[in-house]
């Protein structure tokens, strides 16, 4: 089941999910460009919870800044298209109602907040590993949290394959959300996190931080549980 749009107006220009986007497909476009170069930044601004944890070190070439902002380096990083076209779907559905919601300078924090806390997650269940771990996946997991509680009841276009057809239909937030949330909880219960792969138990953890900090930061004039619509009489722009 794949997300295709909500029918979740916005009164403002979601700039902040728009910048983040632009950065992760120019990361991503920097990495093909660099080649090899480009892997070895995955080692460089990847979080490597071995290295994090002071379980192992960098050689000095790929040591280029200090481990802690890894945390907020490696969600700009992806390892495929594939990878990346998949985030930037779900934060561009998602992400300029969540945006809006919080305000700007919120969003920033709360999406930057989500992916750290994703990352370390995944980390601490596996503190030797030294393999990078790359994506915007834990922040944007936190982003669904949020906009299943704000928005609970907003419908979302979703595409879902049958064999050889695509079936398109539309459900509510809570339903789509619902279930990729306890899809993402059997991969992560099903997952050994010793081994390379996806990083199930960062949706997890990203999720969950989404809940947590949406609670504190959101806007007053967007109560939880909301009905899906932005409250009447917004000016045009979103409050810092």
């Amino acid at each position: 089941m794949f997300p295709i749009l909500d029918e979740n107006p916005i009164r403002v220009t979601p700039w902040v999910t728009y910048m983040l986007i632009i950065l992760m497909v120019g990361a991503f476009l920097a990495e093909i460009i660099a080649g090899e170069a480009g892997e070895r930044a995955f080692y460089s601004f990847g979080f490597v919870p071995a290295v994090f944890f002071g379980n192992a070190g960098l050689p000095g070439t790929l040591a280029l800044i200090p481990e802690p902002l890894t945390l907020l380096t490696y969600v700009f990083l992806h390892g495929s298209l594939i990878h990346l076209a998949g985030n930037v779907l779900y934060l561009w559905v998602f992400g300029n109602n969540v945006e809006e919601a919080l305000g700007r300078s919120r969003f920033i924090l709360f999406f930057l907040l989500c992916g750290a806390g994703s990352a370390l997650l995944q980390g601490v269940l596996n503190d030797t590993s030294p393999v990078p771990m790359v994506g915007a996946s834990g922040a944007i997991s936190g982003v669904l949290g949020a906009y299943l509680l704000l928005f609970p009841r907003a419908k979302i276009l979703v595409v879902i394959p049958l064999v050889i057809i695509l079936y398109p239909t539309r459900l509510a937030a809570s339903w789509v959300l619902g279930l990729w949330f306890l899809l993402q909880l059997a991969e992560a219960l099903m997952s050994d996190p010793n081994q390379p792969g996806i990083a199930w138990w960062a949706h997890f953890g990203g999720f969950s931080m989404g809940l947590l900090l949406v609670c504190l930061l959101h806007r007053r004039e967007f109560p939880l549980f909301g009905r899906g619509n932005p409250p009447k009489g917004l000016g045009g722009t979103a409050p810092f």
